[in-house]
Parts: C-alpha cells; sequence; structure tokens
C-alpha cells in the first residue's frame, strides 16, 4: 500500500488548481480460480464513490506471544508470531437528495454484495465474495476483501426512501503469497475454510469441494482428526490445495515417486 506521503500527495492532486478531478471507485474480481493468492479472477465491476474520503485509515500489526512459567519473577521475552494483515478503512458518501430516486439504495446493495460470495464461485461449489482493489487516481490498495459494511442513512424522502447515506467500509489484505508446505512436518497445506453444517462428514465435504469422497483422508490429516465421525456443527475445516491431495489410486501426492522418502 502506498505510505502516508503518498496518501497526502494523492489527495492534494486531487483538490489542487488545474488539476483533474479523479474520483475513487472499488474494483471487484472473480476470486482467483487456481488457488493463487497473488492474482484476483477477471473483473466482475466497480463500485464508484460519489464523493472521494476525506481521509483513508490504514492499519498494520504484528502477533507477538509471550509464555507464562508459574513462578518467575519477571516476563518472559515475547515470541514474534507473525504479521497481521493490512486493514484500510474508509467511509463512502452517498447522496440522491435532488433526484429523490433510489441511487443511493442502489449504491448501498451492491456494498453488500461485496460480502456474498459470487455466482460463478457457487456454481462452482468454491463460495467465496469478490477480490476487491481501492483505487483513486494513481494511488492502488492492496488486493482485499471486503470485511465489513455499516450503513447509517441519515435522509428519507417523505414515503420512507433513503436518499443519503454514510457508509464505513473495512477492506482486509488478501495474502500476497500462498502458504507452502513445511519441509521437517511433511504436513499438509491448508487453503480455505469451510464450517461445518449439521449432518455432514468428511466423506461428503471431501465429494463437494474435490469431487472425490475418497480423500477425505487428506482433509483429516491437515486438520490432525482422528474420528472422522466426530464432527460438530460450527467447527471449522482447513481444507487443502488441490496441488497437496494424495493420488488415491496410489496414496499418494501428485508428483512424488512411490517410496521417495
Amino acid at each position: 500500500m502506498a505510505s502516508a506521503v503518498g496518501l497526502d500527495a494523492a489527495a492534494a492532486g486531487g483538490s489542487g488548481s488545474g488539476s483533474k478531478l479523479e474520483h475513487a471507485y472499488l474494483l471487484l474480481f472473480e476470486p482467483s480460480k487456481d488457488g493463487s493468492l497473488a492474482k484476483a479472477g477477471p473483473e466482475i465491476g466497480r463500485i464508484a464513490f460519489q464523493f472521494n474520503p476525506t481521509e483513508l485509515a490504514l492499519q498494520k500489526a504484528a502477533t507477538w506471544t509471550r509464555p507464562t512459567n508459574p513462578g518467575n519473577r519477571r516476563s518472559s521475552p515475547p515470541q514474534f508470531q507473525g504479521p497481521e494483515p493490512s486493514r484500510l478503512s474508509l467511509e463512502m458518501f452517498f447522496d440522491a437528495s435532488q433526484a429523490h430516486d433510489d441511487a443511493v439504495v442502489k449504491a448501498v446493495e451492491k456494498l453488500f454484495t461485496s460480502c456474498v460470495p459470487t455466482p460463478a464461485s457457487h456454481d462452482q461449489r468454491k463460495d467465496s465474495p469478490p477480490w476487491v482493489l481501492f483505487r483513486w487516481g494513481s494511488l492502488t490498495g492492496f488486493l482485499a476483501y471486503v470485511s465489513s459494511v455499516q450503513v447509517r442513512y441519515t435522509l428519507f424522502t417523505s414515503g420512507g426512501l433513503p436518499i443519503r447515506a454514510v457508509c464505513s467500509v473495512t477492506l482486509e489484505e488478501i495474502a500476497g503469497e500462498a502458504p507452502r508446505q513445511n519441509p521437517t512436518s511433511g504436513g499438509l497445506v491448508p487453503h480455505r475454510e469451510h464450517v461445518v453444517v449439521h449432518g455432514e462428514t468428511l466423506a461428503g465435504i471431501a465429494y463437494r469441494e474435490y469431487g472425490d469422497p475418497q480423500l477425505w483422508r487428506d482433509v483429516a490429516e491437515a486438520n490432525r482428526v482422528d474420528d472422522p465421525f466426530r464432527l460438530r456443527a460450527g467447527d471449522r475445516v482447513l481444507l487443502p490445495a488441490v496441488e497437496d491431495l494424495r493420488d488415491p489410486a496410489v496414496g499418494r501426492r501428485p508428483g512424488v515417486v512411490a517410496g521417495a522418502r
């Protein structure tokens, strides 16, 4: 993401005399089909800002843990666990007080659809909302997903139609590089997360995700599940990437020579 200096420069460029006014917008993309986290699918639309934002809030954090040892008189040294995703928070202002039409309602509905799976991903049984990119002139954000949308309607027609709204939107970074297999453990790398619903089994999840119920063992291994029948509704199951699956016919992963260490 651009630095704070870059944000200031972009804002100044939008308001300076003689400069061309460029409106900010959100680009919507289909999620990646091959599991790559660095490149999105085709563009499927955009949400334009009616008015440019007055501020952008960027957040970046790191996760640290501090082990606790009973009896110690001093705290243990912290241990770095890794960076957290970047977050961009902004406000979008929509107004139809002149036309008194449903333009505000339609804009809000479009924002809400960025939090639900795209039709293409649903048809492929790999539900995922669109991936999003914020752009404003020369300022380009990181590839992200919309983690939250909060809307406040502040003006209505006499018939109750909302004609003014303030939308608070939070974008959360999608990792730029897919996780890799741990060479020391040989464990599978989880690729997606699935929330178990009542009555689901690992075999059923494997069939829905990969088209082969025999691959339930890969899912069980990735989640360290000893008993595949102990799934409960609400459990979160991590799904391995396709390239990390075994070939069920020979009991090995693709590209691994049988008997090789």
